[in-house]
């Protein structure tokens, strides 16, 4: 039998999570699979990142097109602005892709299904930092009702989100102050680097429109906390993560990290647990 080749990954995009994603391929999966190129719009951060990882930083390419032609599996860790045109070009090319940040893909799902198919590719969206995904999509062969979800964070963790600075001041905010109460297409529009969690909750579940979302900013929080409630024929289902932040960004969950590599040794192995 013919030895099975290595996985060739590329990440794109190079700051917290990217670089955590790098380093774990290297140490953990090194068996199966091979950081083949790290792309950033920043090229000083893919070449700081391809230096740690080889002195040589050889890893380092300068344009997402270069990467592509590297790699089997692009793993996208950029930005919601900038998803949908990497899945595009990723996916014309053959190359499967993970898409981290989940947002970017809303509005695109059409054309992400006609390429994927065309071009005989996958997409894969990891669970990100919360749980209960597995049961939502199970309870969704059958009827699922309703699904919310609540999130609070820091009020630290809404710096520099433009929804927020135009109606908020949560400077020395004394009590928990609702910021949001929708639908998860909406609060994906007006949150893209918050909630991510809402957009694999809605593509899981009944939808975009239907899932709905509360955001809230507690000044008593120091994680990143996630409940869901989803009400279906199956089962009642209530969730509640508190997600560690991840050391190197704030606004991100360690757990969303973990949750890629999870993914990523789902690609590789050859039995899948889990629904």
């Amino acid at each position: 039998m013919a030895k099975k080749s290595k996985l060739r990954i590329g990440i794109v995009g190079c700051g917290a999570i990217g670089g955590s994603l790098a380093k774990e391929i290297v140490s953990s999966f090194s068996k199966d699979a091979s950081l083949a190129a790290l792309y950033d719009i920043k090229p000083e951060k893919s070449l700081d990142l391809a230096r740690k990882i080889r002195k040589s930083g050889k890893l380092c390419v300068t344009d997402l097109d270069s990467l592509i032609k590297r790699t089997d599996l692009v793993i996208e860790s950029s930005s919601a602005r900038a998803a949908w045109e990497i899945a595009r070009r990723s996916l014309s090319a053959g190359c499967d892709i993970m898409v981290m940040s989940v947002g970017g893909m809303v509005d695109h799902l059409i054309q992400l299904y006609s390429l994927a198919g065309k071009n005989n590719a996958s997409v894969y969206f990891p669970s990100g930092a919360i749980s209960g995904i597995d049961a939502l999509k199970a309870a969704n062969i059958g009827k699922v009702r309703k699904v919310v979800l609540t999130t609070r964070k820091n009020p630290a963790a809404f710096n520099g989100v433009e929804y927020v600075a135009k109606r908020f001041k949560l400077e020395g905010l004394k009590k928990d102050k609702l910021l949001f109460s929708g639908s998860a297409s909406q609060a994906v529009k007006y949150f893209p680097q918050n909630i991510n969690v809402a957009a694999v909750l809605g593509l899981a579940g009944i939808g975009m429109r239907k899932t709905k979302v509360r955001i809230i900013a507690s000044p008593y929080v120091t994680k990143n906390i996630h409940e869901i409630a989803i009400v279906s024929d199956a089962a009642s289902i209530f969730t509640r993560t508190e997600n560690i932040l991840h050391p190197k960004n704030p606004k991100t969950s360690y757990l969303a990290v973990l949750a890629a590599v999870a993914t990523l040794k789902q690609i590789l192995q050859p039995i899948k647990i889990g629904t």
